[in-house]
């Protein structure tokens, strides 16, 4: 880069790419601190979007799916989670992956949130939506992916989050967010009927 650019109040002198494989990139730039010194700043770029579902039945459940997630070592309770192409509207993508990982079509579709995932070292962006009127079908997982798909009910899913046993950020935002609307009273009228909540008149 011959020309210095800024973004905010760093300026970035050089940039050179470290690292590049189908779904990361891994960028370092040569700055100029906010307070004038010199540093280095490592970006991970990442090549898709996520994207989340928190799918509520009539009965009021949701589900759940298991795997074993590498970078950390552990078994991990998650929301149906994955990756979209940007070039796509996100809920293209979520519908998608509901239907992969747990067999899932659903009539009612509503954006929950937006969200960036560890912003310090990563460009990465979430879009997390509620899902209901359900339909049940096969699953096809991605290759290589071996999933465990368990059906419990919201709150004993809230309650996993509570504990700690889901530890799934992602997850934990959108739990906890339909339970904020609920309590708001924001919640489409099946899904606030399905889960107990008052549903707020408009």
């Amino acid at each position: 880069m011959a020309d210095q650019q800024r973004r905010g109040p760093w300026t970035i002198r050089n940039t050179r790419q470290v690292y590049d494989n189908p779904w990361i990139g891994v960028a370092e730039h040569d700055v100029i601190r906010p307070d004038g010194s010199p540093g280095l700043y490592g970006v991970c770029a990442m090549k898709g979007i996520a994207v989340g579902v928190v799918p509520i039945d009539a009965d009021g459940s949701t589900w759940l799916v298991g795997q074993h997630r590498f970078p950390r070592d552990y078994y991990s309770w998650e929301l149906p989670e994955g990756g979209g192409d940007p070039a796509l509207p996100p809920i293209e993508s979520a519908q998608r992956e509901l239907r992969e990982e747990t067999g899932i079509t659903a009539q009612g579709w509503q954006e929950l949130l937006q969200l960036d995932f560890s912003n310090a070292v990563t460009d990465e962006i979430g879009f997390g939506f509620l899902a209901w009127g359900l339909d049940a079908g096969a699953t096809d997982p991605d290759e290589g992916e071996v999933l465990e798909i368990r059906r419990l009910p919201f709150r004993a899913a809230l309650e996993m989050v509570m504990s700690g046993e889901i530890r799934d950020a992602f997850s934990q935002v959108m739990l906890l967010k339909v339970d904020a609307l609920g309590r708001r009273g924001e919640l489409p009228d099946p899904v606030a009927s399905a889960l107990g909540y008052a549903r707020q008149d408009v």
